[in-house]
């Protein structure tokens, strides 16, 4: 039988150390991989939360002139119409992009891993469609009986809906409409014209079966008496036909003081309804190059990826006419207080600021609105545009927010000076800017239900009901309040609740609300949904498939 060799002991001896020196380095190179590999993937995935690196690297090229050719821009690439904006190129694409892709990834938000698909999915429009084709009895406009001249009030979105309810009060009375004026003496001291804001012409020619509009009133009438009338506020159909109409018999021209809520949100003639939709949604366009900045700044924005637009209404005159102080110093609440007393045509002066923020009538600070954002599972690298102006106190104010959200952008960031310059210094062209972006955005949140808001969200449902997440700021108080106390921690059981009171609040269809039970007079009509809003049922209809049809068919 043969004996095993045995290997001299020394020799054994070096044997082992080199095997275990051979495990240990591969150990310790196994762990430098795997290492390496987790630290690739967080730099692509998420972006690093210094602000000062991320203005410059993540501003795109600026266009060229040619971009710029506003006049050339044909109606088949207006921006209501491209839902999908043509695909960037990686040279084109910011660096957190350019190699890995966010969908190609699970989103790490407050309630764990949350998919890609889940944060920007829209809601189901359960198959409504837009519906704004007039009947079949509808016809021309009648013989003019005289002419309707419009003092339009407000910023830019109240005037817009004021405009509409006056092509619609045009139609009523057998009115010619002139052009209306735009509000200059409001807060903003906007010097813009009508056709510096919308596409004149187009809204003219838009409305030629409905409603007959010229740009000024005839030479020959501008000397003659003038009835100034302030409307009623939503009066129906019988108050214009009745005792506005009968002013034709003295009078050739009218003209409306104010245009904000003269028309009722509910109970008119469809085709009245009908034509608000059309007048709002299709005729009133705004100027070529509004439109086409606009979509410039949509294209940009869309580099980033998937967005979200947030209308942050945290500015001076917001802040001192809701007499909301919530976080500012005893200064800036101090100043505030003064410009609201020394504005003439703001009613209300003395204001509690914590009963209006328990009652939820206050805007989301932006340390709120991160607080909200984070719980409602989006991540550190979602690109923000700031649909807003100047933002009252700044970086002061805005520095928390940008902690959690280091990619906040907004038209100034995306575009240079020089691209801005034709629309600086005027409040409500800016404005137009940011109301483009924000109905294109993948997700609209606004800070506050202001004018704005309310005219993005009836928008983006007109549109097919795009997410537009609607925070219920009475019940977010409740919970920032017990955070700001330390009796709560954000986290999962915070993030659970923001994302379980906002399940039904992020614009699915559904139809206008009536006014609120028990509420009287001006009261009832002022607690009511407002048109623009929401155009269900007036001028969405469900769409009813082909096979439908083909069965309804079969059975007769």
């Amino acid at each position: 039988m043969k004996e095993k060799m045995q290997w001299p002991w020394p020799w054994r001896r070096r044997k082992v150390v080199v095997v275990v020196v051979l495990r240990k380095l591969l150990t310790c190179a196994i762990c430098v991989i795997a290492l390496m590999g987790l630290l690739s993937v967080r730099v692509h995935v998420f972006p690093s939360s210094k602000v000062s690196d991320l203005t410059d690297p993540y501003k795109l090229p600026t266009v060229t002139q040619h971009e710029l050719n506003y006049q050339k821009l044909s109606a088949e690439k207006k921006w209501t119409q491209e839902l999908t904006p043509p695909h960037l190129s990686k040279e084109q694409a910011p660096p957190h992009l350019s190699k890995a892709p966010l969908s190609s990834h699970k989103l790490n938000g407050a309630n764990g891993s949350l998919d890609f698909e889940k944060l920007w999915k829209q809601p189901s429009n359960h198959d409504f469609v837009p519906c704004v084709q007039p009947g079949s009895n509808y016809t021309a406009p009648d013989e003019s009986r005289g002419y309707l001249l419009v003092h339009t009030n407000g910023g830019l979105n109240q005037m817009r809906a004021g405009i509409c309810d006056m092509v619609a009060v045009a139609r009523i009375i057998n009115a010619t409409l002139v052009v209306p004026e735009l509000d200059k003496r409001s807060f903003w001291q906007d010097t813009s014209n009508f056709s510096d804001v919308f596409d004149e012409d187009y809204f003219i020619n838009a409305l030629a079966n409905d409603v007959k509009v010229i740009k000024k009133l005839p030479k020959d009438l501008s000397s003659a008496t003038k009835v100034v009338m302030h409307f009623r506020s939503w009066s129906g159909l019988e108050y214009y036909r009745d005792e506005i109409a009968s002013l034709w018999e003295e009078f050739q021209v009218i003209r409306a003081a104010k245009s904000d809520s003269r028309l009722a949100n509910n109970h008119l003639p469809p085709d009245i309804q009908k034509l608000r939709c059309r007048a709002c949604y299709e005729a009133l366009r705004f100027s070529p190059k509004i439109e086409a900045m606009g979509k410039l700044l949509v294209d940009r924005m869309r580099a980033y990826g998937p967005f979200i637009a947030l209308h942050l209404r945290y500015e001076k005159d917001m802040l001192a006419f809701s007499g909301c102080t919530h976080g500012l110093s005893d200064v800036e609440a101090e100043e505030l207080r003064t410009i609201r007393e020394n504005t003439a045509y703001w009613k209300i002066k003395d204001i509690n600021a914590t009963e209006q923020r328990s009652r939820g009538y206050c805007p989301l600070t932006p340390t709120e609105v991160g607080i909200f954002l984070t719980g409602l599972g989006y991540p550190s690298n979602t690109p923000i545009y700031i649909a807003a102006g100047e933002i009252y106190g700044g970086d002061t104010h805005m520095a928390d927010l940008r902690s959690r959200y280091p990619i906040l952008m907004s038209k100034e960031k995306l575009a240079s000076v020089e691209e801005l310059e034709p629309f600086t210094n005027h409040a409500s062209q800016m404005a137009a800017l940011d109301y483009i972006v924000s109905v294109e955005s993948d997700v609209f949140i606004p800070s506050h239900s202001g004018n704005m808001a309310r005219a993005v969200e009836g928008h983006r449902r007109f549109l097919g009901h795009r997410k537009t997440i609607s925070p219920d700021r009475k019940a977010l108080v409740r919970l920032f309040d017990k955070i700001e106390k330390g009796l709560l921690m954000e986290g999962r059981k915070v993030s659970n609740r923001i994302s379980e009171i906002h399940k039904k609040l992020q614009g699915s269809p559904r139809r206008r609300r009536g006014p609120v039970s028990g509420t009287k007079g001006m009261d009832r009509f002022r607690s009511e949904e407002a048109f623009y809003v929401n155009p269900l049922p007036d001028c969405l209809c469900k769409r009813v498939s082909e096979n439908v049809n083909a069965s309804t068919a079969s059975m007769r």
